[in-house]
């Protein structure tokens, strides 16, 4: 935890241990509030409803990517709140965390968020539009092409990024002293390595000497591409040296010299096929590589040439996996976090990759010793010639790095060849220089014989030595290639003094060089002056080879003469016309420091155009090289060096002189060679000069060429269109900055030039061009955004008529109007379209102050220009992206905090300009009617209290000018869906006045009011009568009617510390949080007053939840534990009763329909019966149990049918006897929350047996559902029951009776077969078979469809029971077969036969259906 800080420090302690203080840098911590943890918290909020709703859909693969989605976030959040990361891994974290993010949101059809470069949400407050609009062509950009590498990831390689991961299992070979393994790749058809060597030393033990890299030994070679591909072959060889003995056979190890590399052997594998993608491989398939032993070869490389031309391997005793990976070494590591982890070495090609990413800075040296040629001089056998290097100063010696995994080492030692005269080592190793020191550097070589006698080889000396520089004396760095070097011979302290040699010729070819070679004697090879002591050796010779990767050092004179131009200015001409001979990888490693010098001479020689030509060209070439797809990743760095880095202020001048010549010569028809480079360069060209800040001189210009290219737009090329707004867009974005002086009087410029042609161009070009569109209205928008109120008012100044401000005005509106109705941006740019709804704002609300002083009076009052303004208002407000309540709550909040309601500004603005408009309100009526009502219907309380009053002055209006209001109601006709509930309110009050005065306290009445609040989302109202529900059943003693009814305002609440809205200030002032807690303590005594306790213990595991995770108040916990209750306390079950009203006397709620009635505790049919009729005193009872005539329901009586019997629940689902509940909790399921009920009565049927009143009974059962489950915020509802819903319902019961019998018969094997064979025989047989065929025939046309739109998810229902009635008959069928006699076998066939083509019908039509069988019965849940 942090106390305070200062100067980059914190003081603090830490959050377990409090007693543990000290003091932190400021780069090294993170707070564990920062933006991004809020980001991923609100983002997985977000996601994790979406994805209930996929899972809900049936979507399996959206939810699994969803689900991985989440899970990555969510374990990188906990990384974030760690507070441990150092900041390279925090900065790598948050690129991941937000690449996650926007992917997310892409998928799931979210809104875009653009960043900037590191990360953070970009502000739009804080952003010109253009910046914006880059940004959300750029984030769009960058997710499509995520998204479309996910969708061709199976295409193993993109040709330009190729790397190859190598994972060491285990290397098994007795040696039996340490050994270090050289790993590369390398070419056998070139004879060539390509990459640097992983090195990995392993243990004399069998284990690696780090004892913690095993299992750990991984590697990425990288930075392979196209050019790689296409190599014929490709190994991975493993050269072995052994640190030891000179020979393993000596057993004496105490007199045997110690700590020698000696060659042991090689290993390869062919990996061509690997890389190119032809085999299939994985990270956990293993490779045995081959192994050959060294016997007696001038070198390993030798012995792997000679073996992998005769492809002889005899043995497998190095083990890898090895798996080729996709991207750079940023995306794999992205991309594949399992394998390629901080800890993975990566091992790069030998060699620039063929894209050169902006920022791989590199300035490697790698150094080969190839072999060298020494003479025995007085001994009697070879000598066993070792080398040892050093990279050296003259104050003393640096660091070198033998392979990539391995510490840097001070000085490096060859492997020995034991008595070799031209020993072939082809070892690298990689110098690491600071680029400070590089000048001062050199590479030291000294030769000696070693001896495997310790005591001997203690006496030997350096006999030779050798040298190079590694900086040359014209300023480039040593060449590439093969370096033949100067062996020198002498004492060997002279030797190491490296004032003794440091001024002689290092390499054989400067030996020629009269001036290099002037400290030798030309007689004797002796070396004079400073060198004396030391003489060339003629008979023996050694020989190097290097490759320079540096993005900072140049091999090229021509390049690094224009990079130092200074110092030999008589050379400048020269070099400017070699840079365009240079190659191309050359110029862009050093772009930055080359477009420096190009701008220092044209600055520096201002006053002459003796350069200005070549360096105007020297620039095209640099911008075409740009160009080219090699090195089109450098456009980043070119964008970001004219934005950050260049400063030549005047460079324009010379910029638009030659620029201009060019022009004049192609314009009179001349040939002009460097015109067609110049105008591909035009774009870079342009935003140079823009930078230069010459914007008095040079803006006019430009926006007279613009105002013209603008003008033409529609029908100009591609190219041209988009240069110019591009050239537009920096001109803006420039202007947009803090830092770039006064603006005010350029602004006015591009207002005064441009902004009617930018207008004009939008509206007459077609939307098939969306970029151009995207960009012109980004523009447009872009200097509105710019414009002050002095802009504004000097802008309509210009307009010399009223006609010309009027067509100005109404072109504006009926633009701004198609904009807002038909977005040139992608519905998922979020912020650049409220951005362009807080542009437009302002301007209509500025217009229209302008009209208020121009075009209100009488005189000069414009009809057509304030009915544009009105209905561009009203479109404002009704466009679909301010719609607020269709939005997420986090999407809500977002565009609330950033933008408020802007549909109130506006809306505001409307209420005030129709009062003003006095008696021209009659000129919009009835025009503004319908645009006034659609308004209204807005779910904004502030906002139809502002625009609801303007709906009842119109009827005002034209009631005070005709005397009638005949307009306005011909216009609300056409109004439907606010003529209806405006009618729909008027009728439920009127209705229940009329029919009867106390209706108004009837529960069923307050059930229908605030259900019309809630469909007009009045919320306010809406909660007002939920209350006087609750008021009415708590009077009935209807506890648990009251406990649903407050239920329905709780769930209008969050957990959250927001303050209630103002519909809930009767409650006080308090959170809603605390207003939900209080309403849920209520409910949970009305629940337990009810004996619903297992809806009171579900809300107290909300609360629990709410106690535990977010307030902590452990107290609370213990509180209202009801389960004891459940088990123990006997809870009567309820019974429910069918109410009919009939006739015409009750009001429309009631007439003519049946009601299902739960009772209370113990209440006697005819106390309930007394009791309802109590309501109704003018009521008459019908005594029977048939459904009465149309008579009765015609009749202007209220009559009640009251069923003489109890109505039975009817439940859907079949619990299993393993997962039978408690007799108490079955007891409860079984008569609560129910919502399908039957009833039986008994009927007689011709003949009548008088002997026998059960031969004639039928029983006649009726179905009802009703329209919401019992218990409910009522103790009554209505019952429905449509045709389809009775399909479904008939389909449900047969299928459950089919099921019921199977498992009946597999139970019981001694049940009769016949109810079995007639139950299937019935439905499979077509001669006996009304079934489903009758329901195919009424429902599943194109005829019901269009006319039953409702009806889809209930077709699918009915279509799904019908699959799977099939596996059921199946399975009934299989089971009667083995039941079947012989007798019956006959008909057993001719139903199997009737089966076979009934399932071939349905399953073509609806699908397969399939059970599982298990051991026990079958279970089906319906």
């Amino acid at each position: 935890m942090m106390v305070n800080g200062l100067s980059g420090w914190y003081r603090g302690y830490l959050a377990k241990n409090k007693a543990q203080q000290g003091v932190f840098p400021a780069t090294e911590l993170y707070f564990l509030c920062m933006p991004l943890v809020k980001e991923v918290t609100t983002t997985l909020r977000e996601w994790g409803s979406i994805w209930k709703q996929l899972f809900v859909a049936n979507k399996q693969v959206r939810v699994k990517q969803v689900q991985r989605l989440m899970w990555e976030l969510m374990e990188w959040r906990s990384q974030l709140l760690s507070g441990t990361l150092p900041s390279d891994e925090f900065k790598e974290l948050k690129q991941k965390v937000t690449s996650k993010i926007d992917y997310g949101n892409k998928i799931l059809e979210l809104d875009l968020v653009v960043r900037d470069e590191d990360g953070n949400i970009l502000e739009p407050e804080k952003t010109s539009v253009i910046s914006l609009f880059r940004a959300h062509e750029e984030a769009t950009a960058k997710i499509n092409e995520r998204i479309k590498e996910e969708q061709v990831r199976t295409s193993i390689f993109d040709q330009n990024h190729i790397n190859l991961y190598v994972f060491v299992r285990n290397f098994v070979c007795r040696i039996g002293e340490d050994s270090e393994l050289f790993m590369s790749l390398y070419d056998p058809l070139k004879a060539t390595i390509i990459s640097e060597n992983y090195l990995v030393r392993w243990g004399s033990k069998g284990f690696p000497k780090e004892i913690d890299m095993l299992n750990n030994l991984k590697v990425v070679f990288t930075d392979l591409g196209n050019k790689d591909l296409t190599r014929e072959k490709i190994y991975l060889i493993c050269q072995i040296v052994r640190v030891g003995r000179m020979d393993l056979k000596e057993t004496n190890n105490k007199k045997s010299t110690q700590g020698l590399r000696r060659p042991f052997g090689v290993a390869v594998m062919d990996i061509s096929d690997i890389i190119k993608g032809k085999n299939e491989c994985d990270e956990e398939k293993q490779f045995f590589i081959p192994f050959f032993p060294y016997v007696s070869f001038s070198s390993l490389l030798l012995l792997f040439i000679l073996l992998s031309q005769a492809f002889y391997f005899p043995q497998f005793i190095h083990r890898k996996a090895v798996s080729p990976l996709v991207g750079d070494i940023v995306q794999i590591r992205k991309e594949y976090p399992h394998l390629v982890d901080r800890s993975t070495v990566v091992a790069r090609k030998l060699g620039f990759p063929e894209i050169i990413m902006p920022g791989d800075v590199r300035n490697d040296i790698y150094l080969t010793l190839q072999g060298g040629d020494f003479d025995k001089y007085n001994k009697t056998t070879q000598k066993n010639v070792e080398v040892i290097m050093w990279v050296c100063d003259e104050d003393g010696k640096n660091s070198i790095c033998l392979g990539a995994g391995d510490k840097a080492v001070s000085e490096y030692r060859s492997v020995v060849y034991y008595q070799v005269k031209q020993p072939r080592w082809v070892e690298t190793v990689k110098v690491t220089v600071s680029l400070e020191e590089m000048h001062r550097i050199h590479l030291r070589f000294m030769f000696r014989h070693r001896s495997s006698q310790e005591s001997r080889d203690k006496s030997e000396k350096n006999f030779a030595m050798a040298f190079v520089r590694l900086m040359k004396d014209d300023g480039t760095v040593l060449q590439d290639g093969l370096h033949d070097l100067v062996v020198f011979k002498g004492d060997s302290k002279r030797m190491e003094d490296v004032g003794s040699y440091l001024s002689l010729p290092s390499t054989r070819s400067h030996l020629s060089d009269p001036h290099k070679g002037a400290g030798l004697s030309r007689s004797s090879s002796s070396v004079s002056g400073s060198g004396a002591g030391l003489s060339v050796s003629s008979r023996d010779s050694f020989t190097i080879s290097t490759l320079v990767c540096s993005t900072k050092l140049t091999q090229n004179v021509g390049l690094l003469g224009l990079l130092k131009w200074r110092t030999r200015p008589e050379l400048l001409k020269e070099n400017l016309e070699k840079l365009k001979i240079i190659d191309g990888e050359e110029v862009v490693k050093f772009l930055q420091d080359t477009l420096d010098a190009l701008f220092n001479i044209m600055m520096e020689h201002s006053e002459t155009d003796d350069y200005d030509i070549l360096v105007f060209d020297a620039l095209i070439y640099i911008i075409g090289l740009i160009a080219d797809r090699k090195f089109q990743h450098f456009n980043t760095v070119l964008e970001a060096y004219i934005k950050q880095h260049f400063s030549a202020t005047l460079a324009y001048k010379k910029l638009m002189l030659v620029l201009k010549r060019y022009l004049d010569v192609s314009s009179r028809g001349e040939q002009c060679e460097p015109i067609l480079r110049t105008l591909k360069a035009l774009e870079y060209i342009f935003k140079f000069i823009v930078r230069s800040q010459c914007r008095d001189v040079l803006l006019p210009m430009m926006l007279q060429e613009l105002g013209g290219a603008l003008a033409t737009m529609a029908d100009g090329p591609h190219d041209e269109r988009r240069n110019s707004l591009e050239l537009l867009n920096n001109i803006l974005e420039v202007l947009s900055r803090n830092n770039v002086g006064e603006t005010f009087e350029h602004i006015q410029d591009i207002v005064a030039s441009l902004l009617r042609i930018i207008n004009r161009t939008v509206i007459t070009m077609g939307r098939e061009h969306t970029l151009i569109v995207s960009t012109l209205v980004a523009c447009m928008t872009a200097i509105l955004s710019q414009m002050d109120d002095r802009h504004y008012a000097t802008y309509i100044e210009t307009f010399t008529g009223t006609y010309d401000l009027v067509d100005f005005l109404m072109e504006s509106f009926l633009l701004f109007k198609d904009l807002i109705g038909k977005h040139v941006y992608p519905s998922d740019w979020m912020a650049m379209i409220m951005v362009q709804n807080k542009v437009f704002l302002r301007a209509i609300n500025t217009y229209a102050d302008t009209m208020n002083q121009k075009f209100l009076n009488n005189d000069d009052f414009e009809v057509q220009l304030w009915n544009n303004y009105f209905h561009l208002a009203v479109a404002f407000i009704t466009q679909e992206s301010l719609q607020l309540q269709h939005f997420s709550p986090t999407k809500r909040n977002k565009i609330l905090v950033k933008y408020g309601d802007m549909r109130r500004l506006i809306g505001f603005a409307i209420r005030d300009i129709w009062y003003k408009l006095g008696s021209h309100k009659i000129c919009f009526i009835p025009g503004m009617v319908g645009p006034i009502l659609e308004m209204t219907l807005i779910p904004e309380e502030e906002l139809r209290r502002a625009t609801i009053p303007i709906f009842f002055d119109m009827i005002s209006c034209e009631h005070k000018q005709f005397g009638n209001f005949h307009k306005f109601n011909k216009t609300l006709g056409y109004a439907n869906d606010f003529r209806m509930m405006f009618m729909q309110l008027i009728r439920i009050v009127s209705d229940n006045f009329r029919h009867k005065q106390n209706d108004i306290r009837n529960p069923h009445f307050h059930f229908l009011l605030q259900n019309f609040y809630k469909d007009i989302n009045r919320e306010g109202m809406y909660i007002r009568y939920l209350y006087k529900l609750r008021d009415l059943h708590l009077e009935g003693e209807n506890y648990t009617e009251a406990a649903y009814t407050l239920l329905l305002h709780s769930r209008l609440l969050k957990w959250s510390d927001d303050m209630c809205s103002p519909q809930f200030e009767f409650h006080g002032s308090q959170t809603q949080r605390q207003l939900k807690e209080t309403l849920y303590d209520t409910i949970i005594d009305y629940f337990d007053k009810g004996k619903m306790w297992e809806e009171a213990i579900t809300l107290c595991k909300e609360l629990a939840e709410q106690y535990e995770n977010e307030i902590f108040d452990y107290e609370l916990l213990s509180k209202r534990l009801f389960y004891e209750n459940i088990m123990k306390i006997l809870r009567p079950k309820p019974d429910y009763f069918a109410v009919g009203y009939y006739g015409q006397g009750y009001p429309p709620f009631l007439r003519n329909k049946v009601f299902i009635h739960r009772g209370k505790e113990y209440e006697r049919r005819e106390d309930f019966q007394n009791q309802l009729m109590s309501q109704y005193p003018s009521s008459v009872r019908l005594n029977t149990t048939t459904m009465p005539g149309e008579d009765i329901k015609n009749s202007p009586l209220q009559c009640i049918l009251m069923a003489a019997f109890h109505i039975k629940t009817h439940s859907s689902v079949f619990i299993c006897s393993k997962m039978r509940p408690g007799f108490h909790c079955l007891s409860f399921y079984k008569s609560n929350y129910v919502q399908r009920f039957h009833y039986s009565r008994p009927v007689r049927r011709e003949p009548v047996d008088p002997n026998n009143e059960f031969a004639s009974m039928w029983i006649e059962r009726a179905t009802f559902t009703t329209v919401y489950k019992l218990p409910g915020i009522l103790r009554w509802f209505e019952t429905v029951l449509s045709p389809l819903e009775n399909a479904i319902e008939t389909m449900e019961s047969t299928n459950e009776k089919i099921l019921t019998m199977i498992n009946q018969y597999q139970a019981d094997w001694s049940l009769p077969i016949n109810p079995l064979s007639m139950l299937l025989n019935g439905i499979v047989d077509p001669a006996v078979m009304g079934g489903f065929a009758k329901y195919e025939k009424a429902f599943f046309t194109e005829e019901y469809t269009q006319h039953h739109q409702d009806d889809r998810d209930k077709l699918l229902r009915l279509k799904d029971l019908i699959a799977w009635q099939i596996p059921l008959l199946g399975g009934g069928i299989s089971l009667h077969g083995k039941r079947v006699t012989d007798d019956l076998r006959p008909f057993h066939d001719r139903m199997e036969e009737c089966f076979k083509q009934l399932k071939k019908k349905v399953e073509k039509e609806y699908g397969v259906r399939e059970l599982v069988r298990r051991n026990e019965p079958f279970v089906l849940l319906l």
